[in-house]
């Protein structure tokens, strides 16, 4: 059985620069070990990761004793879903990328808060042009 995402679909990876997810598998993938719920694609901003260390979730630290690069704006990363509801709700929610995001996340979050911050990111970024059209 293949996990899905919050619209139905099979779960997409999120990122693999810095690779991220709960199993460090570049998806939001989950399981019972998994007691955040790591379960939402995000693409942080400035905003949420300053809102996540104001709450004691600090993100941009890097920690390499647990594996983990610190972030920066723009990276996609899986969230616990709680944290991102918090952000939400305090109007600091990051991006969300909704074919990445793992069905279970709706056991905390409503869809519709998902839907309000999506953000359509390509799987593969080497595919954005940068000069002018």
């Amino acid at each position: 059985m293949t996990d899905r995402n919050v619209l139905g679909g099979e779960l997409e990876p999120c990122g693999t620069d810095p690779v991220t997810g709960f199993y460090r598998d570049g998806c939001c993938t989950t399981g019972p070990e998994d007691r955040g719920s790591h379960t939402i694609c995000a693409v942080v901003s400035a905003e949420f990761l300053d809102h996540q260390k104001r709450i004691g979730n600090d993100l941009s630290t890097p920690r390499p004793e647990y594996g983990f690069p610190g972030l920066n704006p723009g990276d996609r990363w899986c969230v616990t879903a709680v944290n991102w509801l918090r952000a939400h709700r305090d109007g600091s929610a990051a991006p969300v990328v909704l074919a990445s995001t793992h069905e279970r996340a709706l056991d905390i979050v409503p869809l519709d808060a998902l839907r309000q911050h999506t953000v359509d990111v390509p799987a593969d970024l080497s595919s954005l042009d940068d000069s002018p059209g």
